[in-house]
């Protein structure tokens, strides 16, 4: 188990802000699964154009955030450091609970495969122990 905070996080993922959708990792299971965690701020660049008088988080940057996750898990990997993981096909994605500023968003992502230089896995996003989001993903790893 392992906890990463934003600057290990900027190590291994290629994203930076605003793009960078994970504010650290609570759990880190190298290959396996990771746990992150998103604090959803009303300062954030996407408010400011998505639903004028609701602010809800884009359900595509929650999932996103979820990709994020699973991307630390496979990038931690031996002989991964300074490969990508390009999110290749995300499956079943189910929206049940609004995202809204002020919540905290736990991702969870489980690498189930990886054949090659393909991962696939499973991910969920929750506010409160409130499902909000759960989906499949796919991903290409490349050099």
């Amino acid at each position: 188990m392992a906890i990463l905070g934003i600057d290990e996080i900027k190590e291994i993922l290629p994203h930076s802000e605003p793009f960078l959708m994970i504010d650290r990792i609570d759990k880190l299971e190298v290959g396996k699964s990771a746990t992150a965690r998103k604090a959803v701020s009303v300062n954030e660049w996407y408010f400011m154009g998505h639903f004028k008088n609701t602010k809800i988080m884009p359900g595509v940057l929650i999932l996103e955030a979820v990709a994020q996750t699973g991307a630390i898990a496979l990038m931690t990997m031996e002989g991964m450091k300074g490969k990508l993981a390009y999110l290749g096909k995300v499956k079943n994605a189910k929206f049940m609970r609004k995202v809204v500023p002020g919540d905290v968003l736990i991702l969870e992502a489980n690498i189930e495969n990886i054949v090659k230089n393909i991962g696939t896995g499973k991910g969920r996003a929750t506010v409160d122990g409130e499902l909000a989001v759960e989906c499949s993903f796919m991903f290409a790893i490349s050099e």
